[in-house]
C-alpha cells in the first residue's frame, strides 16, 4: 500500500487561519517525518484533489498529502472547533493523524 510522502499546504497569506495552518503542518511533518510544501492559492490543485462547494468552487486553507505512488489525497479542508467555538490544532492534529494511520 502507499505510503504519505509530502504534506501540502494550500493556503493564501492573508487569510485570518494561515498562520495557524502552518503551524499544524509543521508540527504534522515533524512529527511523521514527511515533507511539506506550503502552495499559495493553487485552486487548480484543490478543485482536482480537494473539497469543493456545489458550484465546484474549492476554498483556502486545505491540507492535502501526497503518497509515495503519486497519488494525493485530502487530509483536511476546514479546522475543527473546540467547545468555545474557536478552531483547534489539537482536534485538527487528532483527525489529519488518524486519517494519516487509515493510509498505512
Amino acid at each position: 500500500m502507499a505510503k504519505p510522502r509530502k504534506l501540502i499546504l494550500v493556503t493564501a497569506p492573508h487569510h485570518p487561519q494561515h498562520k495557524l495552518w502552518l503551524q499544524l503542518v509543521d508540527e504534522i511533518a515533524k512529527e511523521r517525518n514527511l515533507e511539506k510544501e506550503v502552495r499559495i492559492e493553487d485552486y487548480v490543485l484543490l478543485v482536482e484533489h480537494g473539497d469543493t462547494d456545489e458550484l465546484g468552487m474549492a476554498w483556502l486553507p486545505q491540507l492535502l498529502v501526497e503518497l509515495d505512488n503519486g497519488e494525493i489525497k485530502l487530509l483536511l479542508s476546514r479546522l475543527p472547533l473546540d467547545e468555545n467555538l474557536q478552531p483547534s490544532i489539537e482536534l485538527a492534529k487528532k483527525e489529519i493523524l488518524r486519517k494519516l494511520d487509515e493510509l498505512k
